[in-house]
């Protein structure tokens, strides 16, 4: 599994462009006309007193994001993780905020499972949630929040609920991509399962332990999300989350429990499979032996004859016979063939 992060689409480093992908501002829902800065928006939303402001940011850095920091107050620790990006899903509650951290995942396709060299790529979105604004930082290529945006704003009354909406919003769509690639990583599990017991199948355990990895990493995206989703469907986010949304982040969290099992049978599974190949891999060595012992056994007759007449002996039996050589190599070639037979009768070759 890769992770994605501080370069933009267009291959600039995040010095080299703006950071802020969007930012409006919503009244009863409808977007605001016009262009503003984070500062600026804030300032009329609360010069309105009414409406909230949403900002998209593409993996900043400390200096692009201190404005942001600045306008809206943002706690400084939280800040750090949104920068530096590698965090692990969680919820911080500050003091009229709060900081949610999110791990995209995104299928890689590949040709077959059993030569793929990656499976899942993970990115991040770091959602900042204050009573009249929500922040997204993203990290990684693969998870736009554009179209989302677009469809929130196609329905303004949904909108009309406040920035938890788009909090949700965010988490809904993180959850079905998890099952979109669960999915997906099932039908590639069903693939190495049926490599496995096939016979004189060629798929090895470093394939294996792959598979494993990027579940792993998988299970360290998905699993630690069920704290923070459970903390948004009940009442310990106060009015941040409004009430009426508690029972959305529960459906969410429903689904996550859903994805949750399915990635601990895929690890139960792999771990049989993984020992199944173990056991595979250990036959065939003990398969080999047993052919290069057989084979060790019949070269070990001429090489013990030959070794005995190599002997620089007058007085040897048969020695100066003419038909001693012709026996010799006669009596070599039987007891060949003979050891030969045994060993293929015992299936030993």
């Amino acid at each position: 599994m890769t992770t994605s992060a501080g370069v933009s689409p267009g291959g600039l480093l995040p010095a080299e462009r703006d950071p802020v992908v969007a930012c409006g501002i919503y009244v009863d829902g409808a977007r605001v006309p016009g262009d503003r800065s984070p500062a600026e928006a804030v300032a009329e939303v609360r010069d309105r007193g009414t409406g909230f402001v949403w900002i998209g940011l593409f993996a900043p850095d400390a200096e692009q994001i201190r404005d942001v920091t600045e306008a809206f107050g943002l706690h400084e620790l939280a800040v750090e993780d949104a920068v530096h990006a590698h965090q692990r899903p969680k919820l911080e509650l500050y003091a009229d905020n709060l900081f949610t951290v999110f791990k995209t995942v995104r299928y890689v396709e590949h040709e077959s499972p059993t030569t793929a060299n990656e499976i899942v790529e993970s990115g991040e979105i770091m959602v900042f949630l204050g009573r009249d604004y929500v922040i997204t930082v993203r990290h990684g290529d693969h998870s736009p929040l554009g179209e989302l945006r677009r469809e929130l704003e196609d329905q303004p009354a949904r909108l009309a609920a406040g920035p938890a909406v788009v909090l949700h919003a965010i988490a809904d769509r993180v959850v079905d991509d998890y099952l979109a690639v669960v999915e997906a990583f099932e039908g590639d599990v069903d693939v190495i399962e049926t490599a496995v017991f096939a016979p004189h199948s060629e798929i090895g355990v470093e394939q294996m332990y792959l598979f494993k990895r990027e579940l792993t990493e998988l299970r360290r995206a998905v699993m630690p999300l069920t704290g923070p989703l459970r903390k948004l469907s009940e009442d310990h986010c106060g009015p941040l989350v409004p009430e009426m949304l508690h029972s959305y982040f529960r459906n969410v969290n429903d689904h996550l429990t859903i994805v949750v099992e399915r990635l601990v049978s895929f690890d139960e599974l792999l771990t049989t499979l993984v020992n199944a190949t173990l056991a595979k891999v250990s036959l065939q060595q003990n398969n080999d032996m047993r052919k290069i012992s057989s084979w060790v056994a019949i070269i070990a007759v001429p090489t013990m004859v030959v070794g005995v007449y190599g002997m620089n002996f007058d007085h040897m039996p048969e020695l100066r016979w003419r038909y001693g050589y012709p026996l010799v190599l006669s009596m070599i070639l039987i007891a060949c063939l003979v050891l030969y037979r045994m060993f293929k009768r015992n299936r030993w070759l």
